[in-house]
């Protein structure tokens, strides 16, 4: 099959390698200055590496609007060239040493803060004790970058909340979070028993920058509407530790994932208040876009996070720790090796 225009301007010897390396930086961090920090370079420096790059290839590859950044159709066929081109660079390693079958490279792992998972920690150790010849990056972010950076195949796997949509995304449900409403120790509804929904419409809210119609964390603003909470948003923020910290402080009142801040309610930092059923359950979801072509170490961490997840029900996996017997917490392939000898 004859290569693209773009196949060959990027093959020709004249292309400076570090101007590639540097275009698939800034889309993986969807930013000038945070792919500037990630390289430990300058800004106008990242700048001016995508400006000789477009040059050379004679296209446009990034557009940016304010805050929005969209990969042209030549930025998305250029990614997907230096993506193949840099997947079998970190193979060559092993191909070299004759470790062909020793899974290695470099994970990244797009994912969102405070995942707070048993099942999921021992899940990470059981496959680096599988595959230790992997590095793992794990990167944090909203899930609506996530989600954009997936669809866009700027990113491999991604942990995330997720709206289905016509993204075509493969997606794997891992957690069922129930979310609930908290007041903090400093509130005046703290350790009032007793209470309704009625109790609480007038109350000011901190509330989640997603919290929103069309959002990730929507039902929690349907909740709302559908109630008539009256109160305004007096806080808002993308960062649940953040959420959890200005509900404590007295804020306002504010939805929470239960199993996250159990231990606050433990210890009277948190008030559990109505419904007493929660307000809605919001999924977590494994992530990964099936056009996009999978490095050796994404196809295998897919294959290994479906296969140890499985094991558990939604209601386990949200436990803290794994309270299974050691010969459950072995992985998937040396429990298929020992049936099979």
């Amino acid at each position: 099959m004859e290569r693209s225009a773009l196949d060959r301007a990027l093959l020709t010897d004249r292309l400076d390698w570090n101007l590639l390396r540097t275009f698939l930086t800034i889309v993986h961090e969807r930013s000038l200055s945070r792919a500037a920090v990630r390289l430990h370079i300058t800004q106008p420096a990242v700048s001016l590496a995508l400006r000789r790059l477009e040059e050379h290839l004679g296209h446009t590859l990034i557009e940016r609007r304010g805050s929005n950044f969209r990969l042209t159709r030549p930025g998305e066929e250029v990614l997907r060239i230096a993506t193949d081109v840099y997947g079998s660079v970190a193979r060559l390693g092993a191909e070299l040493t004759g470790q062909q079958d020793e899974v290695s490279g470099l994970l990244r792992l797009l994912t969102v803060s405070r995942i707070h998972s048993g099942v999921y920690d021992e899940c990470l150790a059981a496959f680096h004790r599988q595959h230790p010849r992997v590095t793992l990056q794990v990167d944090v972010m909203r899930s609506s970058e996530i989600v954009d950076a997936l669809a866009q195949k700027a990113g491999g796997v991604g942990l995330s909340l997720y709206r289905q949509s016509g993204d075509k995304l493969q997606h794997l449900l891992f957690l069922r979070q129930r979310y609930a409403i908290f007041c903090g120790r400093h509130h005046r509804l703290f350790g009032r028993t007793g209470l309704g929904i009625s109790d609480l419409l007038a109350e000011h809210f901190v509330s989640f920058s997603s919290d929103q119609l069309g959002d990730v964390l929507a039902p929690l603003a349907v909740f709302r509407d559908q109630h008539g909470f009256s109160g305004g948003i007096v806080a808002t923020s993308a960062s649940l530790d953040e959420i959890r910290r200005l509900v404590f402080a007295g804020y306002g009142i504010g939805c929470l994932p239960e199993h996250i801040v159990a231990d606050d309610v433990t210890q009277q930092r948190l008030w559990r208040l109505p419904p007493e059923e929660g307000v809605a359950d919001i999924d977590l979801y494994l992530l990964w876009n099936p056009e996009r072509r999978q490095t050796p170490a994404e196809a295998a961490f897919i294959t290994h996070f479906r296969h140890y997840v499985a094991r558990y029900s939604l209601m386990e996996r949200l436990g803290d720790t794994v309270n299974a017997p050691l010969a459950a917490l072995r992985t998937p392939t040396a429990e298929a090796g020992k049936k099979n000898t």
